[in-house]
């Protein structure tokens, strides 16, 4: 059947994710072969709620068109939503997604956790953990997964473990920073992308990393070369520590006697690095004082 967008109950748009790249090819698509595939509606009385097609819904808004093909399933909303997730499932819905569904079902429909966990045949406890992801996050966070500037996946493994470990503070900042760089679609690749333990530094030294990204943006992104030596120096100052207390923690407990002289021909590479920079450091600091003091008596009053 055909149905007019102004009929259409859109109040489960928000329990997706979207994604600007597939949104962009279902319109490219409608634009030259029209609607393939109806979107999947219940009856709500004079209203028809949309239970899938969401994106096909926004395309057909953007190409500027009134009418929209539609399915109607003879279910009850509840009912509809579950067969949809099921049927959806196999296409990796996120976890976030999952648990923006089980606390609409839940506040919406009343839905205890005995009984999702039935409806959705998982154990309670994968209900709780769902429920509890949303419920960990802040709305504003959970917005950016929403519309696509922060992947679901990104926030799931970095910010959720911030936001349980009381680090709210960073979890907002986080989003704040995840806004500005939506402009340029950089974050979720910037977190994804990196070693494994490149991406638990950035968990565990949250901080450092929002306090350089900060220190970047000041004064419009630009540093003066005094101001970025100071920011390097205190990054290396922060690695010698943070791989020190490694050490102190057994990180070479057990390991081969090859890895102990590789961590030890590494260890004597950056002690010859850095005696080499507080060499240098010292001789520009002598060479100023020196400068000064010169100055200071070709200026002096002769006895």
């Amino acid at each position: 059947m055909d149905l007019e967008l102004h009929q259409l109950d859109r109040r489960y748009e928000a329990l997706r994710t979207r994604s600007a790249r597939r949104e962009r090819r279902l319109l490219s698509s409608l634009s030259e072969v029209g609607q393939q595939t109806p979107i999947i509606v219940v009856r709500d009385g004079e209203r028809w709620v949309v239970v899938d097609g969401y994106k096909r819904v926004r395309a057909v808004h953007r190409l500027a068109q009134d009418i929209v093909r539609a399915t109607e399933w003879a279910l009850s909303e509840t009912e509809a939503l579950l067969l949809e997730r099921t049927l959806r499932s196999g296409d990796g819905d996120s976890a976030i997604e999952q648990g923006w569904l089980v606390r609409e079902l839940m506040q919406r429909f009343g839905l205890g956790l005995e009984e999702l966990s039935r409806r959705f045949d998982r154990s309670m406890s994968w209900v709780s953990r769902r429920l509890g992801l949303v419920t960990d996050l802040p709305p504003a966070v959970q917005e950016q997964v929403r519309l696509g500037a922060l992947g679901a996946h990104a926030a799931m493994k970095y910010l959720v473990p911030l936001a349980r470990a009381n680090a709210s503070h960073w979890v907002k900042r986080w989003a704040r920073y995840v806004r500005r760089a939506a402009k340029w679609r950089s974050c979720t690749r910037r977190t994804r992308g990196g070693s494994a333990a490149v991406r638990e530094r950035v968990v565990q030294q949250a901080g450092l990393v929002l306090k350089a990204r900060a220190e970047l943006s000041r004064a419009g992104g630009e540093l003066s070369a005094a101001e970025q030596l100071l920011h390097d120096l205190r990054i290396a100052a922060s690695v010698a520590r943070r791989v020190r207390r490694r050490l102190c923690e057994g990180a070479l407990d057990g390991t081969r006697d090859a890895e102990r002289a590789r961590a030890l021909e590494q260890s004597h590479e950056a002690y010859f690095e850095l005696e080499r920079l507080l060499t240098r450091l010292k001789r520009e600091t002598t060479e100023v004082q020196h400068a000064g003091s010169d100055d200071q008596d070709s200026h002096s009053t002769p006895e």
